[in-house]
């Protein structure tokens, strides 16, 4: 069974691997394809070393995306975990892009505007919580 927590927005970020961007452009959801998967995803990626989480929110968003005007702001921590494994941690925001540029040389090779979450998600058990998350939080 796959547990989906969520956790207040940590001082500490130390324990954090990854940021999930749920991102809005002019009213729409925005989606990703992996170009090595045919499923979509929400944007976001893993924290490099050194970087705060706050820092991988802006890289991964310009990367995944090629917005050039934005804003971002994290809503929630949360962890992922399955049966008895260890869980993940990640920092979920909500971003705003005002300007959608061209994607620059990234793992992303189509970026999608929805209405609401495809059927064929990467993360079907995850993402569609991690959306509900921020639509509550505005």
């Amino acid at each position: 069974m796959l547990n989906v927590d969520f956790h207040p927005i940590a001082h500490k970020t130390d324990h954090l691997i990854y940021v999930v961007l749920v991102t809005r452009f002019k009213g729409q959801w925005v989606v990703v394809r992996h170009k090595e998967r045919k499923t979509w995803e929400v944007p976001g990626g893993h924290i490099e070393l050194g970087e705060t989480p706050d820092e991988a929110a802006a890289r991964e968003l310009v990367e995944e995306t090629g917005a050039v005007e934005y804003s971002v702001r994290a809503v929630t921590d949360y962890s992922v975990a399955r049966d008895s494994d260890v869980a993940g941690y990640g920092r979920l925001y909500f971003c705003e892009v005002s300007v959608l540029g061209q994607l620059g040389d990234s793992e992303i090779g189509e970026v999608m505007l929805v209405d609401a979450l495809p059927e064929n998600l990467t993360y079907k058990e995850i993402q569609p919580l991690l959306l509900e998350r921020v639509v509550n939080s505005l």
